[in-house]
């Protein structure tokens, strides 16, 4: 008994860990990387779901606001079995596209007003983060396995 619901709340289960690069080229649209999943007991992943968001923040204090954009995604579905003690990696390409304000644009084309622009940005604290998120499906579990990292553009 206490085993079925160990394994149902996903508890000596499937474990995954995302494997990126240090930084990626922001004109590159793609990143490649890893997920290396591992687990306590034989168990079949269903399917994989890859995300990029783009979480964006402006204004200080109280009058902070932030936002989450999804830049791309992607799902693997397959039967993925993963055996007891032996991990499993898989590769993937994650296209993806940046979404570009207009105070964005001005700074990228116009060289007088880049200064400018970089000045305005400080002053109303605009700041974006890039996170890789990636969630498995595992058969028979109700919590899935999870991870979430930081990635940095150049």
């Amino acid at each position: 008994m206490f085993k079925k619901v160990k394994k149902w709340l996903g508890i000596e289960g499937v474990k995954l860990e995302l494997i990126l690069p240090e930084k990626v080229k922001e004109a590159d649209g793609i990143i490649n990387g890893k997920i290396r999943f591992s687990s306590m007991n034989d168990q079949t992943v269903d399917a994989v779901k890859v995300v990029m968001v783009e979480r964006f923040s402006r204004g200080r204090k109280k009058e902070k606001l932030t936002d989450e954009y999804r830049l791309g995604e992607i799902n693997l579905v397959k039967d993925i079995p993963i055996s007891k003690d032996n991990p499993v990696e898989i590769n993937f390409s994650l296209p993806y596209e940046l979404i570009k304000s207009e105070m964005d644009e001005l700074e990228d084309k116009n060289l007088i007003f880049s200064g400018l622009v970089k000045v305005a940005k400080k002053f109303r604290a605009v700041k974006s983060e890039y996170y890789i998120e990636v969630e498995a499906k595992a058969k028979g579990t109700a919590l899935h396995p999870f991870d979430k990292q930081k990635i940095e553009l150049e």
